[in-house]
């Protein structure tokens, strides 16, 4: 990069020419040497990379300081098929004919009361389809559930199972956590 500087400070002090005038006096014409450097294209635009994708266990911390929120995001554990006691078959219009689960834990560390749901988490496939949540719950459901609505105070925790209608053949690349307005977390399922 300081050679491409020093060669066009040489090509510019080069590109300074003296002409005459019509009143005798020497007359200076300045020539600009300009440089166009064009941006290569990201080919993975804004997508995550594989160093984004977070190993299961890991937990991430999601800080907020305009709205005075942190908290930690954690996915423990992936399941496919769910190996509890079974809820019913997922219902046709669910998509899957399994249930898989995954194990998750949302702490507030300090701030703002938080409201916790099952909604902002999904799983992703490497053909680019998710599934998201069926927003189910109770009755036969795997056990303990993820809350829905639940409002979690700072320096507790909410921590559950939440359950995916998945079709039995194909098992998903990531665990996606992204709320409303807020940061993307991912897991990688191994």
């Amino acid at each position: 990069m300081r050679s491409r500087i020093a060669t066009c400070a040489a090509l510019l002090g080069a590109a300074t020419v003296t002409a005459c005038s019509s009143s005798g006096e020497p007359e200076k014409i300045r020539v600009t040497v300009t440089q166009t450097v064009t941006a290569q294209p990201n080919p993975q635009g804004t997508l995550a990379t594989a160093e984004d994708v977070l190993k299961m266990g890991t937990k991430k911390d999601i800080n907020d300081l305009e709205n005075d929120l942190h908290i930690t995001v954690q996915a423990l554990e992936y399941q496919q098929p769910y190996k509890g006691p079974q809820p019913g078959k997922p219902q046709g219009f669910q998509g899957g004919d399994t249930w898989a689960t995954a194990r998750v834990k949302v702490c507030n560390v300090q701030g703002i009361d938080v409201e916790v749901s099952q909604f902002p988490w999904s799983l992703s496939y490497e053909d680019g389809t998710s599934i998201e949540v069926t927003g189910s719950s109770g009755g036969d459901m795997p056990k303990p559930e993820f809350p829905m609505g639940k409002t979690v105070k700072p320096g507790r925790c909410a921590a559950g199972l939440i359950a995916f209608p998945v079709p039995s053949d194909s098992k998903p690349e990531r665990l996606v956590y992204e709320p409303e307005g807020g940061e993307l977390a991912e897991w990688s399922i191994g």
